[in-house]
């Protein structure tokens, strides 16, 4: 049996900023945090049931749809189906913890966890112009513009000197 050797998973996370990571020619896949908006393809294993039909179109609106989309990402459509049928079986109370913990294996396989992200060499961007519109939004119309006026106390300050 062999033994040693690169891992994924050890040692620390790869730095997408580092030198390091320039020499080896290591960067991210930025993903639309705003998901895919394409059409999902037909679900690929037999006798769907509703639900997971439902979570199907779910899971293809996320970042990650779009790098499944991708040509050279399109084998992995069949492992997200298996990921969706069992899925929808851990959604039974009655779900044996075998079953959860190879969900959880499904979701890392195809980017669906922070782990899965970093090992297929995605990043959800982020929306920073989103984000900036939804805080404008969020500020109460009526607010008080910010003031450059010193304090009364810096004022007082100032003007006895």
């Amino acid at each position: 049996m062999a033994s040693g050797g690169a891992r994924n998973r050890s040692g620390p996370t790869a730095d997408p900023t580092s030198g390091r990571s320039d020499a080896r020619s290591y960067k991210l896949t930025a993903l639309p945090s705003a998901g895919y908006d394409g059409t999902p393809p037909d679900f690929p294993l037999p006798r769907p049931l509703k639900r997971e039909h439902e979570l199907w179109a779910e899971v293809w609106r996320t970042p990650q749809a779009c790098a499944w989309s991708m040509p050279s990402e399109r084998w992995r459509t069949r492992t997200v189906a298996q990921y969706v049928r069992l899925a929808v079986r851990c959604e039974d109370r009655s779900a044996p913890a075998s079953l959860i913990a190879q969900l959880h294996r499904f979701a890392d396989q195809i980017g669906l966890t922070t782990a899965g992200l970093a090992e297929m060499g995605w990043q959800v961007a982020v929306d920073e112009v989103g984000a900036r519109r939804a805080e404008q939004e969020a500020a109460p119309a009526d607010a008080p513009a910010p003031t450059t006026r010193r304090p009364r106390r810096l004022r007082e300050q100032a003007s006895a000197q």
